[in-house]
């Protein structure tokens, strides 16, 4: 049994303070991010380094903006370099990438999901598996489970 059993201390601490009503992200949002930039990706492209404008374009990923026109821009360049990469191409174009970049590749293969185009879920289902393949459940649940949205 406790020595100290009229210690009260433990009533002072204020458990409101971290109720959902009044949860604060921690990290700011940059605003000043652009994502990346459409004419870099279409020089890369046009030039065939499709591997380099992958990285580039996970890299410079908006992911703390709050613009969703930024987002959205951001969403389609990424598309439209998944969609020039053909299907022996994806593998070699993964295994450069980090973690952090595979995530992110996964958060855009999702939200070319939700508006597909013309053709576009066919290769996006490709991306999944070979991403899949590469990374496991453990990218899935990260990206189902982190509340930056791309």
């Amino acid at each position: 049994m406790s020595k100290n059993t009229r210690n009260t201390a433990f009533r002072k601490v204020d458990v409101d303070q971290y109720g959902e009503e009044v949860y604060e992200e921690d990290q700011t949002a940059d605003e000043g991010a652009t994502g990346p930039s459409d004419a870099e990706v279409q020089s890369m492209l046009a030039k065939g380094r499709n591997g380099d404008a992958l990285q580039y374009v996970l890299t410079n990923a908006p992911l703390t903006s709050k613009n969703q026109g930024v987002k959205d821009k951001a969403a389609q360049t990424v598309l439209k370099v998944l969609m020039s990469l053909k299907a022996n191409e994806i593998e070699g174009s993964l295994k450069g990438l980090d973690q952090a970049k595979q995530d992110t590749l996964m958060k855009y293969i999702y939200r070319g999901f939700e508006n597909p185009s013309e053709g576009s879920s066919a290769q996006l289902l490709v991306w999944h598996d070979k991403l899949f393949a590469a990374t496991g459940v453990g990218s899935i649940v990260r990206v189902l489970t982190d509340r930056k949205r791309v």
